[in-house]
C-alpha cells in the first residue's frame, strides 16, 4: 500500500496528570528536541518513520511511567487538516528556530565587521559561533520538509566562519565552479519562491542560456555528475553571510550591472525580511510573486511566469537612469532663483532655501521686515499700512442704523 492509503503521519495523543507541574513541562521540551508539533492542545505530530516512531515510543513510556495515559497510531487526514497545512506546521517551527539563529549570527557577524577585535574576544567570538552551528545542526536534524530560513541561517554562519579563518583554498575551488556552467542542470528545493524564481531567471538569463531545471525535494537529495544545486542545503551557490543565492550568482559570476544589483536589493528583502536596502518597489514585487505562488503550484509554472516579472523588471531599471538624468537635467534648466539683499552682500539663494552663491540661509519675511525697519522705520510703517487697507469689492456696504446715529 502507498503512503496515500497507510498515512503518512505518526500522532501522539496523551492525557498527562495536572501534578506534578514540572512534568507537563518537561514531557513538552522532550516533544520540541524531537521536532513534533500541535495540531491539537494534547495531540502532536511527526512524518511517519521508523526512527520517529522509535521517538514517540520513547516519550510515550515517559508518560505512562509518570502516571499519564498516552497512543500512538498512523494517521492520514481525510477532512479539516491538509498535508499541506500539516507541513506549513513543520515550516513555522523550524523557521522560528532558523530566526532566532539568525539574529544571533548578525550580532556577532556584526561584531566582527565594526571592529578588529582582540585575540582573547576573537577566541570567544569562535566559540560562540561553533555554538551557533551546533545548534544548526540539531534545527536542522528535526526539519523534515526543509524549511525555507535553513538557507539563509547557513549562509550567515559560514559567512562568519570564513572571515576567522583563511579564505584562498575557498575562492579558489569557487573560483573552478563559475567556468564551464553551459548546458548544465541546475537543481533547487520543490515550492520555488522569490529568491529560486530570481535565480532561475538570472540562469537563463545571464550566466547558461541552455540551462535545465530540476525540482527536488528539500532534504536528502544526492546529486548526480553535472548538477550544479542553488539555494538548497549544502549547495554549489547558495546563501552566503547576509546575502541570497541571487546576490552569491550575481558576484559569483561577475555580473556588472546597475540594473541587477537593484533588482538583488528587492530580492534580499524578500527572501531575508530584514528591510536592509528599503526600496520603494519592494512591497509591490513580494505581492506579486506571493500571487504567482499561490495561483501556481507547479514549480514549471511559476518559474515562467515569474521569468517575465524580472525581465521586465530589470528592462524597467535598465532604462531608468536615463529618464532620471534627462529629467534632472531638465529641472536644472527651468529651476527659478531669486536674489535677496542682507547685510550689504548679494547673495544667490534657489527657492527651497539652499544656497547657489554665498553662505548662510535664505531669510525670513518676518526678519526682512525688521531689518528694513531698523534701516527705514517711517517707509515701513507707511508700507504696512498700505498692505492692512481693504480694497473695495463690488457694491459697498449699506451702514446700520447705528452706524448712522
Amino acid at each position: 500500500m502507498g503512503d496515500s492509503i497507510e498515512g503518512r503521519w505518526l500522532l501522539l495523543i496523551h492525557q498527562i496528570p495536572p501534578k506534578p507541574n514540572y512534568f507537563r513541562v518537561k514531557v513538552w521540551r522532550r516533544l520540541q528536541r524531537l521536532g513534533a508539533v500541535a495540531i491539537k492542545n494534547s495531540v502532536y505530530v511527526l512524518p511517519r518513520g521508523d526512527q520517529t516512531q522509535e521517538d514517540f515510543q520513547w516519550v510515550l513510556r515517559e508518560i505512562v511511567e509518570g502516571g499519564g495515559d498516552a497512543s500512538i497510531c498512523e494517521a492520514r487526514f481525510v477532512e479539516g487538516l491538509s498535508d499541506e497545512e500539516v507541513e506549513a506546521l513543520f515550516h513555522a517551527a523550524r523557521d522560528a528556530d532558523y530566526g532566532h539563529i539568525v539574529d544571533e549570527a548578525k550580532r556577532l557577524a556584526d561584531e566582527l565587521s565594526a571592529a578588529r577585535p582582540p585575540n582573547q574576544r576573537r577566541a570567544q567570538l569562535e566559540a560562540e559561533t561553533a555554538r551557533l552551528r551546533r545548534r544548526f545542526v540539531e534545527v536542522s536534524a528535526i526539519d523534515f520538509f526543509g524549511a525555507p530560513g535553513r538557507e539563509a541561517a547557513d549562509g550567515l554562519l559560514s559567512g562568519i566562519e570564513s572571515s576567522t579563518r583563511t579564505e584562498a583554498k575557498g575562492d579558489a575551488s569557487k573560483a573552478t565552479l563559475t567556468k564551464g556552467v553551459r548546458g548544465r542542470t541546475w537543481v533547487t528545493r520543490k515550492g520555488i519562491h522569490v529568491d529560486r524564481m530570481a535565480s532561475a531567471w538570472l540562469v537563463r538569463r545571464f550566466i547558461d542560456p541552455d540551462a535545465s531545471f530540476k525540482f527536488v525535494p528539500g532534504k536528502g537529495y544526492k546529486p548526480e555528475p553535472g548538477e550544479l544545486r542553488f539555494d538548497t542545503f549544502e549547495a554549489e551557490f547558495t546563501h552566503e553571510g547576509d546575502r541570497c543565492t541571487f546576490e552569491v550568482l550575481v558576484e559569483r559570476f561577475g555580473l556588472d550591472d546597475p540594473a541587477l544589483r537593484a533588482v538583488a536589493e528587492i530580492v534580499h528583502d524578500i527572501d531575508l525580511k530584514d528591510a536592509k536596502f528599503g526600496r520603494p518597489e519592494t512591497a509591490g514585487i513580494d505581492h506579486l510573486v506571493a500571487g504567482i505562488a499561490m495561483a501556481h503550484k507547479e514549480d514549471e509554472q511559476r518559474m515562467g511566469r515569474s521569468a517575465a516579472v524580472f525581465e521586465d523588471l530589470y528592462e524597467y531599471f535598465r532604462r531608468k537612469p536615463a529618464r532620471a538624468n534627462a529629467a534632472r537635467e531638465e529641472g536644472a534648466d527651468n529651476h527659478e532663483t531669486k536674489t535677496v539683499r542682507m547685510d550689504r552682500r548679494d547673495r544667490r539663494y534657489r527657492h527651497d532655501g539652499r544656497v547657489l552663491r554665498g553662505r548662510g540661509r535664505i531669510p525670513t519675511d518676518v526678519e526682512l521686515r525688521r531689518r528694513q525697519a531698523r534701516r527705514a522705520p517711517g517707509r515701513l510703517q507707511l508700507r504696512q499700512d498700505r498692505e492692512r487697507r481693504p480694497r473695495p469689492l463690488g457694491r459697498p456696504r449699506r451702514e446700520s442704523g447705528a452706524e448712522r446715529r
